[in-house]
């Protein structure tokens, strides 16, 4: 990122050792209610399909249409705003979030509910783009790490504690209370936002760089090479780690072991958030080293249950830092190019996710669940040998540098 594009009283503060961390936690609040905003439908799928009359699998598609969505519009709606006021723009994506959320409370039409998640997808691909670069221009450069880390600290903590809650609070309200109560968290956010964060103008419009360029840039494409393995991995075990615990006979234990996955994320994210500055290459090294132990141990069957309680404590910390781990590897490697590399980045990161759910649904139907550590193992393999042999441009070693 230039040095243009941080804000010059936020870099002065920053370097004089006052963290904007109010700030930043208004960020958090807006990356917690965009990973809400796309996966609070996965613990609602059994009241969700009971009110539409369709299947779990019809009601899956709510997730679907919605990451479908981010990835798609990341790379148009960066580019389109990327001149614009940031704050704005993050208003006018929250606005979205609320809308839609209220739509769906009140929605008995399925395909106008669909129709709402598709546009939840749109938003929250321009999010996630736009929240990175937010962060990271609120801070000198030796801070962006650890801004980032806490901007994003909502993304690991909408999964272990936001998910259960809404299912929990479904099945004593109702799911569409769950979604009038996730509207009325954007207005508010909102109101914050408008009071509490700086203006900050985007990148100047200047004729910007073509997409190959960025891609050509250096590292680039080494980093969206590790987000494609890494999170093609994660989320083919995350989707159908019921049915893998079902093959263990553990199927009961699922709430609770996601609830132990949560805790030991949001520790693995404190810990990234220190750590990153000073050591970037070693934790993303460390982080999918841990998790190809992770496929091994669950691979090798006969597996007790407090072992598989290891397991995910493991697999919770070696995944926890991934998105900060990432975007601040991908930043660095762009340079001034940051804006659009994210924007690609939140592409890559959705489509991923997306053709998790295809591939793992095609192995679980014609080799059965227990093939599935194996795969895992082998696209991590894949991505940590490209990690490792990426030191010079993407993943350097070192403490991170400042200009």
């Amino acid at each position: 990122m230039r040095a243009s594009s941080i804000d010059p009283a936020a870099a002065v503060a920053s370097q004089a050792g006052d963290f904007p961390s109010g700030r930043l936690l208004l960020l958090c609040m807006a990356s917690f209610l965009a990973e809400a905003n796309l996966t609070f439908p996965a613990g609602l799928l059994p009241q969700l399909a009971a009110d539409f009359g369709i299947s779990q699998a019809g009601a899956g598609q709510w997730v679907t249409f919605c990451s479908l969505g981010a990835g798609l519009a990341a790379i148009p709606l960066s580019a389109a705003t990327r001149g614009c006021n940031q704050r704005r723009v993050l208003l006018a994506v929250l606005a979205v979030f609320c809308i839609a959320s209220l739509v769906s409370a009140g929605s008995s039409n399925l395909w106008l509910t669909l129709a709402v998640r598709l546009l939840v997808g749109l938003a929250t691909g321009l999010a996630w783009s736009l929240l990175a670069t937010y962060a990271r221009s609120l801070v000198a450069v030796p801070q962006q790490g650890r801004a980032l880390a806490l901007a994003m600290f909502g993304i690991p903590l909408a999964l272990s504690l936001g998910v259960p809650l809404a299912s929990w609070a479904s099945e004593l309200l109702g799911w569409r209370a769950v979604f009038a109560v996730l509207g009325g968290l954007d207005l508010l956010l909102m109101l914050g936002i408008a009071r509490g964060l700086p203006d900050r103008v985007g990148e100047a419009r200047k004729t910007p760089a073509s997409f190959r360029q960025v891609l050509s840039t250096p590292g680039v494409g080494a980093v969206l090479g590790v987000v494609t393995g890494w999170i093609l991995a994660h989320y083919i075990l995350y989707t159908y780690l019921s049915a893998y615990l079902q093959s263990l006979g553990m199927a009961s234990q699922l709430g609770q072991l996601l609830f132990v996955f949560g805790l030991a994320a949001l520790v693995g994210v404190w810990a990234v958030g220190l750590l990153v500055d000073r050591c970037l290459r070693v934790l993303v090294l460390l982080s999918l080293s841990a998790f190809c132990l992770v496929a091994l141990l669950l691979g090798s069957g006969g597996l007790s249950l407090p072992m598989v309680y290891l397991v995910m404590v493991i697999w919770g910390l070696s995944f926890s830092g991934a998105p900060t781990l990432l975007q601040t590897a991908l930043a660095d490697a762009a340079a001034e190019h940051a804006t659009a590399a994210q924007s690609m980045l939140v592409t890559v990161f959705n489509l991923a996710f997306a053709g998790s759910g295809a591939l793992g649904g095609v192995l679980l139907q014609t080799t059965g669940v227990r093939v599935f550590p194996w795969v895992i193992l082998a696209l991590l393999a894949g991505t940590l040998g490209l990690a490792w042999s990426s030191r010079r441009h993407a993943f350097r070693p070192g403490r991170r540098r400042t200009h």
